[in-house]
């Protein structure tokens, strides 16, 4: 059984939950942009929380399907149809000899996941599938798919389970604020980008990707020039080069940063902010280090839940 990948949309690649235990040799985590959909596509169909994912972006692919399958869609709506039909997100659908899956014309988002029940057949690299595009390796022989691929399933023809997801998980775009805290460096910038921080909007460039979103808006300045040694960071991390201009840096981001970080986006809002498209205005609110920590465990625990009914169905 294989998916054959008739046209490859516009950036189309292989993610699971991402490549951990090596950015100490400078191996970046990867993974999904909007590990939330990930995870909702394989708990649609009773797979591992880790099965690997195609990650869509703004524009999708046309696959043909060879043999039989069973298909999840979640995240963005980038207009997706089943041989001509919709299939909106959220949903799953059996596919047989000759099926085609394609994409039209986008209405909101930037990412959609698409998976299969029992997962899409591939070698692991240093512990994972997700594909590191800059290093060529993982996913689909280390690149985006490609006219003429022919993608391996490992096959699945177990009933799916029976789940209703719950609407804090099936997130959509808003216009709702960031949740922020301060990051380790926030004391070194002026009361002046502070409040610009809480208070003004800034807008997502066409100069962003997986590893980071590159935003215009009020110059962050700091109260005096500073040269910072390079430490940790992660996923959301806000990051202010000499510009002023901010930085968040998403799943490809590199494994350690010289610039100042003034904010880390809360963990739950991060699948939102990777739904984002260049030209999207965002805006930020700050809260305590221990109500991001209570919302993630919160989202967490769902998830966890979905992912064991899932498991038992």
């Amino acid at each position: 059984m294989t998916l054959e990948v008739l046209t490859p949309g516009l950036a189309t690649t292989f993610q699971d939950l991402g490549r951990h235990g090596y950015q100490q040799w400078g191996v970046p985590v990867g993974g999904p942009m909007d590990e939330v959909s990930h995870r909702l596509a394989n708990v649609l169909l009773g797979n591992a929380p880790d099965a690997p994912v195609l990650e869509i972006t703004l524009l999708g692919p046309t696959l043909y399907c060879h043999g039989r399958c069973r298909l999840a869609l979640t995240g963005a709506d980038l207009g997706a149809l089943l041989d001509g039909q919709p299939w909106p997100s959220g949903q799953t659908r059996t596919l047989r000899e000759g099926d085609q899956v394609s994409f039209g014309r986008r209405r909101s988002g930037a990412r959609a996941y698409l998976a299969v029940a029992g997962g899409f057949r591939l070698e692991r690299v240093l512990g994972s599938r997700t594909t590191n595009l800059r290093a060529g390796f993982g996913g689909w022989h280390g690149r985006r798919l490609q006219k003429g691929d022919l993608l391996p399933l490992m096959g699945s023809f177990a009933n799916p389970p029976r789940l209703l997801i719950p609407d804090s998980l099936a997130h959509v775009i808003s216009a709702a604020p960031l949740r922020l805290v301060p990051g380790r460096d926030w004391t070194a910038f002026t009361g002046t980008a502070q409040a610009a921080l809480r208070e003004r909007a800034f807008t997502v460039t066409p100069q962003s990707d997986r590893m980071g979103y590159r935003l215009q808006g009020p110059a962050l300045q700091l109260t005096a020039p500073c040269e910072c040694l390079s430490e940790a960071v992660a996923f959301g991390t806000v990051q202010v080069p000499p510009d002023g201009q901010p930085i968040v840096l998403m799943a490809d981001r590199q494994t350690t940063g010289g610039y100042p970080c003034i904010a880390q986006i809360a963990q739950v809002d991060l699948p939102r902010l990777a739904q984002c498209v260049p030209g999207d205005v965002l805006a930020f609110t700050f809260i305590e280090l221990a109500e991001a920590q209570r919302l993630d465990l919160a989202r967490e625990r769902l998830l966890a839940a979905l992912e064991r009914d899932a498991s038992v169905a």
